[in-house]
Parts: structure tokens; sequence; C-alpha cells
């Protein structure tokens, strides 16, 4: 083997060692439940996601422009350590798209959840503010019915309210992100 074929080989593993590094350290989906202390409020999912509330978000495209703007509707209800969240998404473009949630906590601080969209099962942990959770979603048909891996953080904020960002991958390239807020619903 030349030293010209050895350095480059060597300069590609370097290169891929680095990238691992960054993703793993350095990047939203390198996050896990032990990056986050007590120092925050505590995420209590049965209190913090419970009732009627609302989310406003936005969708950045794979360029990181903005590419569409929703509200929803959440309806939250629990039945021990079963709950269902019905949602209802209203988009800046006049569609609607609706989603059920069945979330199922396992009381070691996890938890697994499917809707119809999610193949599989979404799993994910609850460390002091942060829920963080990966799942496989299925996009609508006419949204070209891709199937993304989605790595999905909500924050609870001092105030209550929700920071939601999600990102979603295919053949591990980023082509969506979400970011969110959910919080309760105004009652008059």
């Amino acid at each position: 083997m030349s030293d010209a074929v050895f350095f480059f080989l060597l300069g590609g593993a370097v290169l891929a060692v680095l990238v691992a590094l960054r993703r793993r350290f350095a990047d939203f989906s390198g996050q896990t439940a032990d990056d986050y202390s007590e120092d925050y409020p505590q995420f209590i999912m049965r209190e913090h996601l419970n009732g009627q509330m609302i989310c406003d978000g936005v969708i950045f495209g794979p360029l990181g422009r903005v590419t569409s703007t929703f509200t929803a509707d959440f309806d939250i209800s629990w039945d021990g350590d079963i709950c269902t969240m019905d949602e209802l998404f209203h988009y800046n473009d006049g569609s609607t798209q609706t989603r059920s949630w069945r979330i199922e906590l396992d009381g070691g601080g996890g938890f697994e959840a499917t809707a119809d969209d999610v193949p599989g099962k979404a799993r994910g942990e609850i460390a002091g503010p942060a829920v963080l959770f990966n799942y496989l979603i299925t996009l609508p048909a006419d949204s070209g019915g891709h199937t993304l891996r989605a790595f999905d953080c909500m924050y609870l904020t001092d105030n209550g309210t929700i920071v939601n960002r999600s990102q979603f991958r295919k053949f591990g390239f980023r082509v969506a992100e979400l970011v969110a807020t959910i919080r309760k619903k105004e009652t008059v």
C-alpha cells in the first residue's frame, strides 16, 4: 500500500470518528436522559400533559427555512398510567390532520407510545424537566408517504409551558425540524 493511500484512509477514519463524536456530544440528537439534572422543574407527565392544551409551532424543511406553521388542539386524559392524547392540527395552508397517541408509563421513568402513523412503538424517558423519545413516523400520502425517524424532546419551563423540538431524519439526513410550544388552554 502506498503512503498516499494509507494517509487517505487514515484521514477518512479520523473524519468518521470526528463526525461520530460531534453527533454524540454536540448535536441535538445526541441528547440523553443523563444530560438533565434535578436543577429544573420536574416534568410530571400526568400533571403537565393533561386536559385541554394548545400547541403553536413551525416546521422547518431540510434547508432550515420555515415550510409550514400550525396550531393544534390537544385533548389529553389519563386512566392510571395510560394516557390518551387526541391531537387536531390546523396548518397555515388550510389543511388539518388528526393523531391519537396512546402513552403508557412503565413506572421507572420511561414510557411507550403508539399512534396510527407510528409503525411499532415510540419509546421514551422522562428526566428532570425533559421528555425525550424516539420513533418512526409515516407521513401522509399527499406529503410523500415516507417513513422518517423522529427524535422528539419536550422541555418544561418554570411557568408550565412546554417547548417541543423534534427532528426528522431519512437515511440519517435531517429532512425536517419542528419547534412548538404547548400550554394549557385558557378557559374563560
